[in-house]
């Protein structure tokens, strides 16, 4: 059913802000264990043949959290670059009420920039939550699991949001994300089984 998509630069490419000890670790096991729980228990449920983003909005219990979990991460990895450039004033205004959601968000979680009524807007999400049943559309998601950043930034959550978000945000993923949310383009979308879309192509 579903891969596990490969991280869109090296393991070492955002150092020092993220370890590669901390990339391998969060992609290749936390995330790796998602896909393949979404996998046995969408197989389980008879959801084979399903794109991640329709499991992830009809689904309940376990089978919700790891659909949800294997679709955030995936969308993280692209909310990331090592070719950093200076946030965009509409995203730059939103850096303070970022960076304080994230941090004073209680557990782990998620925090997002949304774009919903024609507006940009910080959400955060708990657990395995997600922007995909929220209103609006995610524009860019920040993980606030602690797996994310306790290796290179100990508890110091906001250190981690503040490196995050001033060296590695990928400001032109979400600006793709926000003309797609206004009708200009293709979100992003998890990568389709070849078996279903070699259905979708024979349709």
């Amino acid at each position: 059913m579903f891969d596990l998509p490969p991280l869109p630069y090296r393991y070492d490419a955002l150092e020092p802000m993220i370890s590669t000890k901390t990339l391998r670790f969060h992609h290749d096991k936390h995330h790796r264990a998602y896909v393949e729980k979404t996998n046995k228990l969408a197989s389980e449920a008879g959801q084979k043949g399903r794109i991640l983003e329709d499991i992830v909005r009809d689904s309940t219990g376990d089978l919700f959290h790891n659909a949800a979990q294997a679709w955030n991460h995936a969308f993280f990895w692209e909310c990331m670059t090592p070719n950093y450039q200076p946030a965009p004033e509409a995203f730059a205004e939103l850096r303070t009420d970022f960076v304080h959601e994230g941090e004073s968000h209680f557990g782990s979680g998620w925090v997002w920039i949304m774009a919903a009524g024609g507006k940009l807007k910080i959400v955060t999400t708990h657990d395995a939550d997600t922007a995909l049943k929220k209103a609006g559309k995610p524009v860019l998601v920040c993980d606030l699991w602690e797996h994310a950043y306790y290796l290179d930034y100990q508890n110091d959550r906001k250190a981690w949001l503040e490196a995050w978000f001033d060296k590695v945000a990928n400001w032109s993923f979400a600006e793709k994300q926000l003309r797609a949310s206004k009708g200009d383009g293709e979100a992003f979308a998890y990568p389709v089984p070849e078996n279903v879309s070699a259905q979708r192509k024979s349709a």
